[in-house]
C-alpha cells in the first residue's frame, strides 16, 4: 500500500510540475503572442484601410451583433478609419455562415458613402480545388467586390450569374461565392441601417461597446 501512495505522490508531483512549466511558459509568451496578433490583423486591414487616416485604427474599434444581419450569434468587430475626426470609412470582421464546408471569415471595408472599398477572406475550410477560389492568393474573384454598393448593382443582382445576379460563380462549386455575396450583401445593409452606430459608438477602448 505504501508503494502505491508513493507512486501516486510522484505522479501527482509531475502533474503539477508540468502545470506549472505550461502556465509560467503561456505567462511568458501570452504579451508576444498577443502583440504577433495585433501585427497580423494590422496587416490584414492594411490593404482595405483608406489612405488618408489619422487614427489608431486598431484600438477605434467596437463589437456589434444583429441577428438579422450576421446569423448565428457573431460578435462582430468594426474598426473605424478617421481623418481629423471625420469618417473614412469602416472595416467590418464576420461570417459568411452558410459556406459549403462552414464559415468563411471576412473582412469588407466600406467607404462612408455605402461603396466597398474592398473584401477579403481571412479563413476557410472551402474544398481546395473548387472554393478556395476566394481567396486572393488563389484568384482575384473577391476583387470583384470593389466599387460595388446596394445600387451598384441593384438589389436584385447581389446573386451569383447562375442566378440571374451580377457576380461570378466558379466551375463546380456555386455554394461558396453565394455565401460570401449574401454575406457580404448584409454587410452593407447593416451599414446602411446602422451608420450612427458604426461612427458614433464610442471605442471600447474608452470601455463602452455596443450590442
Amino acid at each position: 500500500m505504501s508503494g502505491m501512495l508513493r507512486s501516486a505522490a510522484a505522479l501527482g508531483l509531475v502533474a503539477l510540475t508540468g502545470t506549472a512549466l505550461l502556465t509560467g511558459v503561456d505567462w511568458l509568451t501570452a504579451d508576444r503572442i498577443a502583440e504577433q496578433e495585433r501585427r497580423v490583423v494590422l496587416q490584414q486591414l492594411g490593404q482595405l484601410i483608406p489612405e488618408q487616416y489619422d487614427n489608431a485604427l486598431l484600438d477605434d474599434r467596437i463589437t456589434v451583433m444583429d441577428e438579422h444581419f450576421f446569423p448565428n450569434h457573431q460578435e462582430v468587430t468594426v474598426w473605424r478609419a478617421r481623418n481629423g475626426g471625420a469618417p473614412q470609412g469602416a472595416i467590418l470582421k464576420f461570417d459568411a455562415v452558410n459556406g459549403y464546408n462552414g464559415n468563411i471569415t471576412l473582412l469588407a471595408s466600406i467607404n462612408p458613402d455605402g461603396s466597398l472599398r474592398g473584401v477579403r477572406v481571412i479563413a476557410h475550410k472551402e474544398t481546395p480545388g473548387l472554393g478556395d477560389a476566394i481567396e486572393l492568393a488563389k484568384s482575384d474573384w473577391v476583387l470583384g467586390f470593389s466599387g460595388k454598393s446596394l445600387v451598384n448593382p441593384g438589389p436584385a443582382e447581389w446573386k451569383v450569374k447562375r442566378e440571374g445576379g451580377a457576380f461570378d460563380q466558379f466551375t463546380g462549386a456555386t455554394i461558396t461565392p453565394r455565401a460570401v455575396v449574401d454575406a457580404v450583401r448584409l454587410a452593407l445593409e447593416y451599414f446602411d441601417t446602422h451608420r450612427e452606430i458604426v461612427f458614433e459608438t464610442p471605442s471600447e477602448s474608452t470601455g463602452s461597446s455596443t450590442n
